[in-house]
């Protein structure tokens, strides 16, 4: 397994347009995002990155959103996501898609985001899958350097435990379009409906929704026990049988 932090320049897509399949990605996470949204809320809302920018969010109860990035034109603060220029726990709920993909290093990413994020606050977030139709197109040549193949791709299992390490509970995971968006689109959510369920490990993306949480997860057992002790008997059971039948017999040869 490949660290996840990298020296290697990542060009960063800002716009769905500059991803391929980038609008067949959108919807579907559009869908997403709208079943997720109005169970949100909050007063301030993160969205990070271009492609978390063009999706909307109509639907949150969360009216006050702020979208930053460095070159989209959705952007309402231009700034690194590694480095917010924000407060700790400013914002309730956090939106990263596919940010994880495209950062030299996903572990700071998390924890800036993390900070920015109030107790209890949600963070849902998307990637690509690796072990995918979509990540095995990667190891064409002509692909190499187009969106998403140029960036970095997890398996969500180990985004989870990032995420859990930071003391986050996963609410929901999904892992979904287990092929490629195709020209018939009729056809093709009919064989998504049909594959979904029993290759779902291999689809092309997917979505967690977590938690941020302020206790521990897993109860931590208390490392020292305590040691039964033997109370001394006073009389010994076995003893006192004895004498019992001694008695008896004196007793017994007294009236004979």
């Amino acid at each position: 397994m490949k660290p996840a932090r990298t020296v290697t320049h990542i060009e960063v897509p800002y716009s769905w347009s500059n991803v391929t399949n980038g609008e067949w990605v959108a919807q579907l996470l559009q869908a997403r995002i709208d079943e997720w949204c109005p169970k949100l809320f909050g007063y301030h809302m993160l969205k990070l990155g271009g492609l978390s920018a063009e999706l909307t969010s109509h639907h949150c109860n969360i009216q006050h959103q702020i979208s930053v990035d460095k070159f989209s034109s959705y952007r309402n603060v231009e700034a690194e996501s590694s480095e917010l220029p924000f407060v700790e726990k400013s914002f309730d709920a956090c939106l990263l898609i596919h940010q994880l993909d495209y950062s030299t290093d996903p572990h700071r990413l998390l924890r800036e985001v993390d900070r920015v994020t109030v107790d209890d606050g949600y963070l849902l977030l998307s990637g690509n899958n690796p072990l995918s139709v979509t990540g095995l197109c990667g190891l064409l040549p002509w692909n190499r350097n187009k969106a998403p193949w140029n960036g970095r791709m997890y398996l969500s299992s180990r985004v989870i435990d990032w995420l859990r390490l930071l003391n986050y509970e996963v609410i929901y995971h999904e892992t979904f379009a287990v092929l490629p968006s195709t020209r018939h689109l009729t056809c093709s959510a009919w064989l998504e409906n049909i594959l979904s369920e029993p290759l779902s490990m291999v689809g092309s993306l997917y979505f967690i929704v977590a938690r941020k949480r302020t206790f521990p997860l897993k109860p931590i057992e208390p490392k020292w026990k305590v040691r039964r002790q033997l109370a001394p008997l006073q009389v010994n059971c076995r003893t006192e049988a004895c004498n019992k039948m001694d008695k008896r017999d004196e007793a017994y040869k007294k009236s004979n």
